[in-house]
């Protein structure tokens, strides 16, 4: 049930402090501490800090050493731009920061710069992490998807194949890949990167969700930027296979009804749900494909001949779906929930057992989404 997902958010603290940083007591000009290198082994602008910050961070360097020259008077307010702007270069290695230190030493004119780096993800992890990613993406996309197809492949990759850490030990995409547990900063991270080596654009996301911190994910499909929680659709009794899509291409108002976030971000305005209704309606070779996409997000409950509201319509759906060997339903209800309890007892007389249910109000319509749950 939704509601039982938010309990699992509220048992946890889910992301520690991301960043921390620390400035030394001899922060900033230390007259008589001067350089004699060459003037070639210098950085002389806050772009050259960043991208030297940057490659020192990608290769997973724990200490990072500058020579600046130039006037040291604003280097305080420099370096720290550059460093935020190094690590906000690639989301992934920013997140897999743990804390940093930064400090220099110097004199008016040249200065010594040291970036002090804790990992929670080394070199080696992070190539292996690379390693599986390819191998990862070469089995589960095929040549003939479309981009709607190859975000959904990969959305369903890591609701299946990660569970919630409820040990809150394991924050990287290498620990996911590696035990298949991970909190959401390691979900929002494998996520981006399948989807960056995939070649969509994304963002990881920093926020609140169910009133405790959470990251999740923006991604970029044809012309617009849609959310995307693989935690939060990850269904708390991790059946085998089972996925939820409560939280997948979501606008910003639909993510708002239990999602917050501070920073800028790129909008997200348009709803999933009508760019499918719309591309399923047009004639062509891949109208089936968004059609079938429509069904598997449960967008077709939202056809004008979906709703039911009687036993009889009820039983009915159940017994297709025994006949394909599923054991659970997703049906649109038009009644009271007081009338569908009183249906669901009718499905009994199908010689099925233990029929458990939950049923939230749908979006833009009053009626019901009810989910179904039997055994034989």
């Amino acid at each position: 049930m939704r509601h039982g997902i938010v309990d699992r958010w509220l048992k946890a603290g889910i992301i520690s402090a991301l960043f921390t940083f620390a400035i030394p007591s001899d922060w900033g000009v230390i007259p008589a501490y001067a350089f004699s290198s060459s003037s070639s082994s210098y950085v002389t602008s806050s772009y050259e800090i960043q991208q030297k910050l940057i490659e020192g961070l990608e290769a997973r360097k724990d200490s990072i050493t500058l020579k600046y020259k130039g006037n040291t008077k604003n280097l305080e307010k420099i370096l720290k731009q550059a460093v935020m702007d190094a690590l906000d270069n690639d989301p992934y290695t920013k997140y897999i920061v743990d804390r940093y230190t930064y400090s220099w030493r110097g004199t008016s004119s040249s200065a010594k710069i040291v970036l002090e780096v804790d990992y929670r993800e080394s070199a080696e992890q992070s190539a292996y992490v690379n390693k599986r990613i390819e191998s990862i993406l070469k089995s589960i996309l095929q040549s003939n998807m479309n981009d709607h197809q190859r975000i959904k492949a990969i959305h369903d990759y890591v609701v299946v194949n990660l569970k919630y850490d409820e040990d809150i030990q394991k924050y990287t995409a290498y620990e996911g890949l590696k035990t298949g547990e991970a909190v959401c900063q390691g979900y929002s991270l494998l996520t981006y990167k399948l989807l960056k080596t995939a070649g969509f654009k994304s963002y990881i996301v920093e926020g609140t969700a169910g009133g405790q911190a959470h990251a999740w994910n923006l991604v970029f499909l044809d012309g617009n930027w849609y959310h995307l929680d693989t935690t939060w659709d990850d269904p708390l009794t991790n059946k085998p296979g089972q996925v939820r899509y409560e939280y997948y291409l979501r606008t910003d108002k639909q993510m708002k009804a239990d999602h917050q976030w501070t920073k800028k971000y790129p909008a997200a305005n348009t709803p999933y749900r009508e760019i499918l209704s719309s591309l399923s309606s047009k004639a062509g070779t891949e109208r089936a494909i968004y059609t079938a996409l429509e069904e598997q997000l449960g967008y077709n409950l939202y056809y004008s001949n979906a709703a039911i509201n009687t036993g009889a319509g009820l039983q009915e759906k159940v017994k297709q779906s025994i006949k394909s060997g599923k054991d659970s339903i997703t049906v649109r209800y038009s009644g009271s929930e007081n009338q569908l309890i009183k249906d669901l007892g009718s499905l009994y007389e199908l010689n099925v057992r233990n029929i458990r249910y939950s049923a939230t109000s749908m979006e833009d319509i009053s009626d019901l989404r009810v989910e179904i749950f039997w055994q034989i």
